[in-house]
């Protein structure tokens, strides 16, 4: 198979880990003879600092001309601690998943045998973990008009606003999920409050008669932060809306025992883009110490969702474990042993694909 791959490395760490990534995906690539060719762009910080724009039109004609697209990370301190700034990094990420119409965050979460003592929950609670959250991304209060500030600035405000549309085609691929896994639907609101919510709830409903055999259980977003790490093994597929998800998959992300190890892919019509689900890390930028394997197990994810690849994919998810069964790791998992640089880990997992 010829693939066509769009390279969004972004800032801080990003360009560190997703060369790691690409090194992995072209041992793949010659081991089950497939032609890949990448292009390359740029976002984020870098792009505003080369362009004074952090998703250039040029960009967005790079992710359209290829068949997915891998994404590195975006941010800056700069940004972050200035909140008068204009043009910020993340107005990037957000124009990006809007133009490419990446409606739907897949984020999976699981634990690894090798590393359940990592994770700052106890073992009986997180051994066995596995759940996927599909996150609505195009709308919600990240989109929603009006916003802003009063003349004064003394008063600040965001509207929240979804479709009936954009939820329906989030919850019938969180269905879908749902019939291919362990047939357990969660959705998450916050319907005893936001009108938002209720009509979630309500077109979850009218969609449920469609999937019989799913069971579909409706959850309070305050009761699933807490569910989440008192019994996270209760989930299978959870949908919910742009904000929850956000905070949400971040807590996640914990269970496994370091947000480095969790990969995450945004799903469109037409566009595919698979990222790790850390930020951009600044303050390990250069340090070749950044963990490189969520971004590797994205690439995973993008052969699986991308390019219907799944011995391609499970290859990839095969030796990420085995690397982190033989200690072959970065330092925030070393544990005390002897802690790998980020390009010697991807060197590693390269060879012995």
């Amino acid at each position: 198979m010829e693939m066509n791959i769009a390279l969004l490395p972004g800032d801080g760490i990003g360009p560190e880990v997703i060369q790691q990534a690409v090194k992995v995906v072209k041992a793949v690539g010659e081991k089950f003879g497939h032609k890949i060719h990448f292009e390359e762009a740029a976002v984020g910080a870098t792009a505003i600092d080369q362009v004074g724009n952090p998703y250039p039109d040029a960009t967005h004609e790079v992710c359209l001309r290829n068949d997915a697209v891998l994404f590195g990370a975006i941010g800056d301190p700069k940004y972050d601690n200035d909140p008068k700034a204009k043009i910020r990094p993340e107005q990037g990420l957000l124009e990006m998943r809007k133009k490419l119409g990446l409606f739907a965050n897949v984020r999976p979460t699981f634990t690894f045998p090798s590393l359940l003592h990592k994770s700052p929950l106890k073992r009986d609670r997180i051994e066995g973990t596995d759940f996927v959250f599909l996150r609505e991304l195009t709308g919600g209060i990240y989109f929603g008009e009006p916003r802003g500030r009063n003349e004064q600035g003394t008063k600040a405000f965001d509207t929240n606003v979804y479709s009936k549309e954009e939820i329906s085609r989030l919850a019938i691929m969180g269905f879908e999920f749902a019939m291919k896994r362990r047939k357990l639907l969660t959705c998450v609101d916050k319907a005893n409050v936001l009108a938002t919510s209720r009509l979630w709830r309500e077109t979850v409903q009218e969609l449920a008669p469609n999937y019989p055999d799913v069971k579909v259980e409706y959850e309070f977003v305050d009761a699933v932060a807490m569910r989440l790490i008192q019994w996270p093994k209760a989930y299978d597929v959870l949908i919910t809306e742009n904000l929850f998800g956000d905070i949400l998959t971040d807590e996640a992300s914990v269970i496994s025992g370091s947000m480095g190890l969790m990969p995450s892919a945004s799903l469109g019509t037409d566009n595919k883009l698979f990222e790790p689900i850390h930020g951009s890390y600044p303050q390990a930028t250069g340090k070749n110490i950044a963990n490189p394997l969520a971004t590797v197990l994205s690439a995973a994810m993008m052969f699986e969702y991308a390019f219907g690849l799944d011995a391609e994919a499970k290859v990839i998810s095969d030796v990420v474990n085995l690397s982190l069964e033989k200690g072959v790791v970065t330092e925030d998992i070393a544990d005390g042993g002897k802690a790998y640089g980020t390009s010697e880990v991807g060197d590693w997992l390269a060879e012995n694909v």
